[in-house]
């Protein structure tokens, strides 16, 4: 069965989850955005084998860490959608601007199209592309554990922010809509940033996609 623990990391307190098998507790970290050392620190207490990097989209709070941790580690790095690889070749300067350390460039091992699937141990996740925060945005789903992990797609009475470069409001709400909500209500989502919920509370009552407004 997989499990997890989220760290919020950086000052912007994006949630990085290490995912690991509980059978082999091979592991994967997603949108490791920074603070290395303690995420190592986590994964050596639990007794963990890190074994990739997951990436949900590339902005610096998700993506800050990546190229240092791959290259430290030799970890392949796996996502996101290729409709992001302006948002990677733009680190450094994201970097810059919000004041995070300097982003390494890195080149991602694959590329995440809607459908695949990663796995982990014996635990395998669906792929969805969501785009609409990011063009290249991808959500980590599964199904034995009903869980899935949204990064900036949904929050807990909110949704993803699109009015950085190339987000699309429109394409937000159809990628929860049609990405989303069949994973079904009580499938726990978490975010990227922000307290976990279930996509059946977001379905009913968030306000800017659920039922109440005409979600």
């Amino acid at each position: 069965m997989l499990r997890y623990r989220t760290l919020p990391v950086t000052a912007f307190a994006q949630n990085c989850s290490l995912v690991w098998c509980d059978q082999t507790l091979e592991a994967a970290v997603i949108d490791p955005g920074g603070e290395i050392e303690r995420l190592l620190a986590t994964v050596a207490d639990l007794g963990l084998q890190l074994k990739a990097i997951w990436l949900t989209h590339a902005h610096i709070d998700h993506a800050g860490a990546v190229g240092e941790l791959a290259e430290r580690l030799q970890l392949p790095i796996v996502g996101p959608h290729p409709g992001d690889q302006f948002w990677i070749d733009a680190l450094p300067q994201q970097s810059a601007m919000f004041g995070f350390p300097p982003a390494r460039h890195f080149a991602p091992t694959r590329w995440l199209q809607d459908g695949e699937t990663v796995q982990i141990g014996q635990s395998t996740l669906t792929v969805r592309h969501c785009p609409g925060h990011t063009p290249g945005h991808v959500v980590f789903h599964s199904a034995e554990a009903q869980r899935v992990f949204v990064g900036d797609v949904l929050f807990a009475g909110s949704i993803g922010r699109t009015d950085f470069p190339q987000g699309n409001h429109a394409q937000l709400l159809a990628s929860i809509r049609e990405k989303l909500w069949p994973m079904g209500d009580a499938t726990v989502f978490i975010p990227g940033h922000g307290p976990e919920g279930t996509l059946g509370e977001e379905r009913r009552f968030n306000p800017y996609v659920g039922e109440r407004a005409g979600g």
